[in-house]
């Protein structure tokens, strides 16, 4: 298994203004590489954070890219490292501007529900958690990565019109953001 490198963001709530500056950072830091590459990794991000059995989305995207080399050792880690360095810039606006949304018992299970769909895609889809188990490493190690509280619910269903329901219906979606 190769270098599998990207960023992507998975809202509990959706704020138009949050997913375009966080692909808008994305593309940022790509198109000094290539025009082409933000498209292609958004599109691979896209695919891979996918719970193909429910077809839906694990979050509003990001970039993605495994393996990279097509420019040869040092320009492509220099790729990697323009999407690295852009994670603070692409987060960290975000966290300031929710940090003190304030929530009630509502917003926490809906919280526990969507932590469980990221659970879900770990255990079922992510090739990095299959290879961890499957190759003897260490099960606590790899299962840190999982929260620790989560919840599922049968054939859950957001009420029309609620935050939730916008969530599920205009972000977890793939779309594009820029």
């Amino acid at each position: 298994m190769g270098v599998v490198f990207g960023m992507d963001l998975t809202p509990y709530y959706g704020f138009e203004e949050d997913a375009v500056h966080f692909h808008q950072t994305c593309k940022d830091a790509l198109t000094p590489h290539g025009a082409h590459l933000y498209p292609r990794f958004k599109a691979w991000c896209d695919d891979y954070f996918c719970l193909k059995h429910r077809n839906e989305q694990r979050g509003i995207g990001g970039v993605f890219f495994d393996d990279f080399s097509e420019f040869g050792s040092e320009k492509s880690f220099e790729v990697l490292k323009s999407v690295g360095d852009a994670f603070l810039n692409a987060y960290m606006p975000i966290v300031e501007r929710r940090k003190d949304t304030p929530y009630g018992e509502r917003e926490r299970a809906h919280q526990l529900y969507r932590r469980g769909r990221y659970v879900e895609f770990n255990l079922v889809w992510d090739r990095g958690t299959h290879f961890g188990l499957q190759s003897g490493g260490r099960t606590e190690s790899i299962l840190l990565s999982m929260p620790p509280l989560v919840s599922w619910s049968y054939q859950h269903q957001a009420p029309a019109g609620s935050p939730e329901h916008d969530l599920m219906q205009n972000f977890i979606v793939k779309r594009d953001w820029v």
